[in-house]
């Protein structure tokens, strides 16, 4: 009789559970958009190609193997989108901000938020005005990043913040008012500016391009994203991906808050 022992190992245990933890929050990256179907089919090839090594089937195996060794640029190519949101997730993450911020406070230093003085009155002003009125906008504060890229593909603004200023910018006989404008570090930089659209099933089809454009920019870059419905005249807040409908002055006054100043 022959006795089979397997010596598992911690590391072992934990290289399981980290494969399994990987996979688990690349699929909660993309659900949704329609890489999760190509996610899904690179998966079932590789366990296939796993079984035909364990089974010494050779041949098989020889192609397989070469697929995975080719289409891994393809596969960057594919996912570059969804690569790039997981290094910026990455980047942006809790742990790295804690160690920053210890450093400081260890050195003496404070780190404060570039939008810290932000001046949101002459914005929520003319947010209420654009609502009354019918008049669609799309506005984009930028948070630790410039957003240069988004910045460049507009007409450049470089302008103190002012209610009547936002107004007539998004005016539907100014030339400036289809694109989105963008604000940083207490200015308005530039408008008429291109912005990605989100890429996800699930988001309603009732919005239109200024709502997938602003829960595009806020999942793909460092911001917060408001609209104005040129249709109902409701503003919505863009955050993260997510979008927050039919908000009140209050309300986006008390997000607007939260999000641009949260430690």
């Amino acid at each position: 009789m022959v006795l089979f022992f397997i010596n598992i190992r911690f590391l072992d245990v934990l290289d399981i559970l980290l494969v399994a933890y990987l996979i688990y929050f690349v699929y909660n990256l993309i659900k949704g958009s329609v890489a999760i179907n190509i996610f899904v089919g690179v998966i079932a090839v590789y366990f296939i190609w796993r079984m035909v090594s364990i089974l010494k089937m050779e041949m098989l195996g020889e192609i397989l193997g070469q697929f995975f060794s080719v289409g891994v640029i393809a596969l960057i190519i594919v996912f570059q989108q969804e690569i790039r949101q997981f290094l910026f997730m990455l980047g942006k993450a809790r742990v790295f901000d804690k160690g920053f911020k210890l450093k400081n406070i260890l050195l003496g230093k404070w780190h404060l938020s570039q939008d810290i003085f932000l001046n949101t009155a002459p914005i929520i002003k003319a947010l209420e005005n654009m609502s009354q009125s019918f008049t669609g906008a799309l506005i984009v504060i930028t948070r630790k990043n410039e957003l240069n890229t988004y910045v460049r593909s507009g007409e450049v603004v470089n302008a103190d913040i002012s209610a009547p200023l936002i107004e007539s910018i998004f005016y539907k006989n100014n030339p400036l008012h289809d694109g989105a404008l963008v604000i940083s570090q207490n200015r308005i930089r530039s408008a008429k500016c291109v912005l990605p659209l989100i890429d996800s099933e699930d988001f309603p089809k009732s919005y239109g391009l200024r709502h997938r454009a602003a829960a595009g920019v806020t999942k793909y870059a460092d911001a917060i994203a408001i609209v104005v419905s040129e249709q109902t005249g409701h503003v919505a807040l863009a955050v993260n991906g997510k979008l927050y409908a039919k908000q009140t002055t209050a309300q986006l006054k008390k997000k607007l808050e939260k999000h641009l100043y949260e430690k």
